[in-house]
């Protein structure tokens, strides 16, 4: 009967999970009907039923994509009745009327002068005194015997307080939040500081902070710092401290070359000058020297909600190649990429960066590496440098380019104040190039063997002095007494 059924064949055309189901039906159909014009007629009805369901399908398909496109429609007329967007104003008003750059640098947090309405600048800076440190507690061995009472007395003694030095760094790192490093001995560059700070962090709530992190809470306000221990009691006052380079102002010697002094920047390939006499970030200078001695004066931006290489960031990138970093990384713990480090390549011995908004000094020390015919180098370079009168790298060995300083080479190339997009200033920078100093010992006298006229021993000198001595007595006229 199955054979009878060829006529079936073309329902069979349909994806796999259909036809099962259709060659069920179909067999069902042919086995309870009596003839096959019953099965015919079975396969007519499923094949008019399949044609119907595509119908509703398509047509359900082509109603939706009509209703999607009305909304679309609707959607365009609407937005084009509508006002614009603040996007747009803003755009549009910008065209018109561009903001100043001092508008700009507020709106980023970005000053170059003291802001008028920041509390939290305030209160950042340098502050140092004598507080009360509680010597510690020796800890009881509860294992071992008491009955003599030792234990007990050790328990109940008191330790015996001291008066310490305290140095205190404090840094904004946004809104009302605070970084802060304290030592021991005094603050960074004094004779009895301390390198090992104990960190803090703190909070502004109006016009004062409260930080914490040592064995004290100290309030912080624009004047001083108190520090209270955790009773309440208080343990010494800190006072505000604001320190000054030594070599703040230093007038270039006789035969150095004035870089910039405010009156032009006729010493540089390319430099900008501010409204104000100050130098701008991203200067080249023009004089190509081997070996110098340079000072220069900088100011830091204030950028408290800025970051890491983000906040204050420039550079003396000698002959190109080698860098001094710049940066404000004031109350920060030194690294190879903060201020006074040769960048990537050595930290600074210690971190003497002031805060942002007060003038520093740089100076510099720099020998060129020495170069072979052949292109060999046969002695590396060597840099020296002092940040704010204090000396953070010693004669150090540069065996390379430093950070993304460009590849060493026999040849001079010009030394750059660096350009990273921020708003760091210049100003008294001069140079003295080492290669034009006069020496007073050259030329250098020779040390020279006896000669045959000067080789006569001692003994026949003194022997020679007595006898002119005594003929020249022998022929001197004899003198009359005094009367």
């Amino acid at each position: 009967m199955f054979m009878q059924l060829r006529f079936l064949q073309p329902f069979f055309r349909f994806s796999r999970m259909t036809r099962p189901a259709l060659f069920v039906i179909c067999s069902s159909l042919a086995v309870a009907a009596p003839s096959v014009g019953l099965a015919q007629d079975a396969s007519k009805a499923i094949e008019k039923t399949l044609v119907e369901k595509t119908v509703v399908e398509k047509a359900s398909i082509e109603k939706a994509a009509s209703e999607k496109t009305a909304v679309e429609k609707v959607a365009v007329e609407k937005a084009s009745t509508e006002k614009p967007t603040i996007a747009k104003i803003v755009v549009e008003k910008n065209s018109v009327e561009k903001p100043s750059v001092e508008k700009v640098k507020d709106l980023d947090s970005v000053y170059t002068q003291p802001p008028s309405d920041d509390l939290s600048y305030t209160l950042q800076g340098e502050f140092i005194g004598e507080v009360i440190v509680p010597a510690p507690v020796a800890p009881v061995d509860s294992s071992k015997d008491n009955s003599v009472g030792e234990a007990k007395d050790a328990a109940l003694a008191k330790p015996t307080p001291e008066s310490k030095v305290l140095g205190l760094q404090l840094r904004v790192v946004g809104g009302e939040n605070f970084e802060g490093l304290s030592f021991y001995g005094g603050l960074p560059g004094e004779k009895a500081h301390r390198p090992k700070p104990m960190k803090l962090i703190g909070r502004r709530s109006g016009d004062f902070l409260v930080l914490s992190g040592g064995p004290w809470a100290i309030f912080v306000d624009k004047d001083g710092c108190n520090l209270v221990d955790k009773t309440g009691k208080p343990l010494g006052r800190l006072t505000r401290v604001e320190r000054q380079s030594p070599t703040l102002g230093a007038k270039p010697p006789e035969h150095a070359i004035v870089l910039f002094d405010g009156s032009g920047t006729e010493q540089f390939q390319k430099a900008t000058m501010t409204e104000d006499g100050l130098l701008e970030e991203g200067a080249d200078l023009k004089p190509m020297i081997q070996d110098f001695d340079l000072h220069l004066e900088f100011m830091l931006p204030y950028m408290p909600k800025k970051e890491g290489q983000g906040r204050g960031n420039s550079g003396i990138y000698i002959m190109s190649r080698y860098e001094c970093q710049i940066l404000d990384s004031f109350a920060q713990e030194a690294v190879n990429n903060s201020c006074g480090a040769i960048y990537l390549f050595k930290p600074a011995d210690v971190n003497m960066c002031l805060p942002p908004l007060v003038w520093q000094t740089y100076d510099v020390r720099f020998t060129a590496p020495r170069w072979a015919a052949n292109k060999t180098k046969i002695r590396n370079a060597k840099i020296s440098s002092w940040l704010n009168g204090v000396k953070v790298q010693d004669d150090v060995d540069v065996p390379s380019s430093t950070g993304h300083g460009k590849p060493e080479e026999p040849s001079l190339l010009p030394t750059l104040l660096q350009d990273h997009d921020c708003p760091v200033r210049f100003r008294n920078a001069w140079i003295v190039d080492r290669g034009l100093m006069t020496s007073d010992s050259f030329p250098v006298k020779a040390t020279r063997e006896p000669t045959v006229e000067n080789s006569t021993p001692k003994a026949e000198k003194a022997e020679s002095k007595l006898t002119a001595k005594a003929d020249a007595s022998a022929s001197k006229p004899p003198t009359e007494p005094a009367k």
